[in-house]
């Protein structure tokens, strides 16, 4: 059981129903991580909203976008995440293979997704400046600057999600990662 009180979706008002009905629209129902967030700061779940449609507008692939949430997740130790960006992963079109070597951080057999997982654990689980080599080997997998603009916003808006997780214990209403 989640730690923040979540009251029922029926009886929100104001900026957190209009915020629950747009996830609604989107994606069918509203995930609890979301509602949770959402009663007690609707201000906080707009901007993870935007931040995910800046993303999805952006130009990194669904499936790179899944890549990095997923491993931000597992590095954080994040259950929720973890469930949520596994299922995301496989609808995103990554076999239940490839969505188990990303979370072991492992190698895929996909040279420039394989490049992306180096990257993405290396700054999830390092601090400071990264060194040239590790740029250059992320630039020569094929990204781009906006692309590492946007692995940089993934792997934010996927902390920011994973740590108010920890603290809540969000019930998790995704299936089981196998």
């Amino acid at each position: 059981m989640s730690r923040i009180a979540t009251p029922a979706l029926a009886t929100a008002t104001g900026a957190s129903a209009e915020l629950f009905g747009q996830i609604r629209k989107a994606v069918g129902s509203v995930p609890n991580t979301y509602a949770a967030i959402g009663f007690a700061s609707p201000a906080a779940l707009k901007a993870v909203l935007a931040a995910d449609a800046v993303l999805a507008a952006g130009s990194l692939s669904k499936d790179d976008q899944e890549t990095i949430k997923l491993l931000v997740s597992v590095s954080a130790g994040c259950d929720y995440c973890v469930a949520a960006h596994s299922l995301l992963g496989e609808l995103a079109g990554l076999s239940p293979e490839a969505l188990r070597h990303i979370r072991a951080g492992e190698p895929t057999g996909q040279a420039q997704r394989d490049a992306l997982i180096r990257f993405v654990g290396l700054l999830a689980n390092s601090s400071g400046t990264i060194e040239d080599r590790e740029f250059a080997a992320i630039r020569d997998a094929g990204y781009t600057d906006q692309q590492l603009v946007e692995i940089s916003l993934a792997i934010a808006t996927t902390t920011f999600t994973n740590v108010f997780n920890r603290i809540n214990d969000t019930a998790i209403d995704f299936p089981p990662v196998n």
